[in-house]
């Protein structure tokens, strides 16, 4: 009977309605955010816009937002999810954040996505918005002499919607906790260490989009179960439209166009990388507490894994590690590309 059988529908209709499913559920948890302060009317038609979800940051976020004010963002739009640390007030006072206060679930909005795709279709419709966490540095070919609004005027010139950075794990040399991290300086000061090599690629046939895992974290926590270390491809800056949805984190996105930011005919495409500072002395007060909050991705089983680590002394650097330089040594090493980029 048909009322018995499973229906298979087509790819693309399938995605439309998750991609409907996930922009109702941002609408509706809306609902959960409080505005602390809401600056929005001083954005201007051309602003970058920065989307950013954290707690307890307070530490990081003088150089954060330095940094990506130097990087060319005009405005930040944060979602403060119950911080205790005086990230709040600190946030509150810098005159080009707009800022949202919620007390709700992490686990239960999709790990801050649904609160990051309101403010997303409610604020970045036409403009070109970054999608960041705090521990998380943009750079890209050329970024130090030309910045945002130099990139994103190329990409729109060649009708490029959105920029891949692939999750670069930065980490210092000797114990992830031996050097004190202060405020205000940059983490790379201390993390200035990555992986060259070490990194798996597969393709999503579903969303179209590249799946990257390896690295420092998968070679030393999860050497048993590389599959089960956590992903490294990210697309963080999109020219943003009210019909586009993040599905996970900024792995990936709908409609799925915005994920084949890659070349399959033997060619380069435009590439930048995060550089990713998780890996400072504040890590391990911050994994415990995450493990109290249980707030993560598959009962948190990652920070599980970084906190047995830690607890037996394990460190990130190795013999094949790399000490960063610059984009350009990352470049040579295909890390990242210029693409069609002089």
């Amino acid at each position: 009977m048909l009322g018995l059988k499973r229906i298979r529908w087509p790819v693309q209709i399938r995605r439309r309605a998750l991609r409907q499913l996930l922009l109702a559920r941002a609408i509706r948890r809306r609902k959960q955010l409080r505005p602390v302060i809401d600056r929005t009317h001083m954005i201007g038609k051309r602003d970058i816009l920065a989307f950013v979800t954290l707690r307890n940051e307070r530490v990081r976020l003088p150089y954060f937002l330095k940094y990506y004010r130097n990087l060319g963002v005009d405005h930040f739009l944060i979602v403060d999810n119950d911080s205790d640390d005086g990230s709040n007030s600190y946030l509150a006072s810098q005159e080009d954040v707009s800022l949202w206060y919620t007390n709700a679930s992490y686990k239960k909005s999709r790990f801050g996505m649904d609160w990051i795709n309101w403010l997303l279709f409610r604020f970045g419709h036409t403009h070109w918005c970054l999608t960041v966490d705090p521990d998380e540095f943009l750079i890209y070919p050329h970024w130090d002499t030309r910045p945002l609004h130099a990139l994103t005027s190329w990409m729109q010139a060649t009708g490029s919607r959105s920029v891949s950075g692939m999750l670069l794990d930065m980490y210092p040399k000797g114990a992830v906790d031996g050097q004190i991290y202060r405020e205000g300086q940059n983490p790379f000061d201390i993390a200035r260490w990555f992986d060259p090599a070490n990194y798996t690629i597969q393709k999503n046939r579903f969303y179209q989009n590249l799946w990257i895992q390896g690295g420092p974290r998968t070679r030393t926590f999860f050497a048993d179960n590389p599959l089960s270390g956590p992903a490294l491809n990210k697309i963080p800056l999109v020219k943003w439209n009210r019909r586009f949805v993040y599905v996970s984190s900024t792995h990936m996105l709908l409609p799925k166009g915005l994920n084949q930011v890659y070349d399959e005919d033997g060619g380069e495409t435009f590439s930048g990388c995060l550089l990713h500072a998780k890996f400072l002395s504040t890590f391990a007060t911050k994994s415990a507490e995450e493990l109290d909050r249980k707030q993560h991705y598959s009962n948190s089983q990652e920070y599980h894994a970084y906190h047995a680590g830690l607890q037996s002394g394990t460190q990130l650097w190795c013999e094949e590690s790399r000490e960063y330089r610059d984009w350009r040594q990352l470049e040579e090493l295909g890390l990242i590309s210029r693409g069609n980029w002089a």
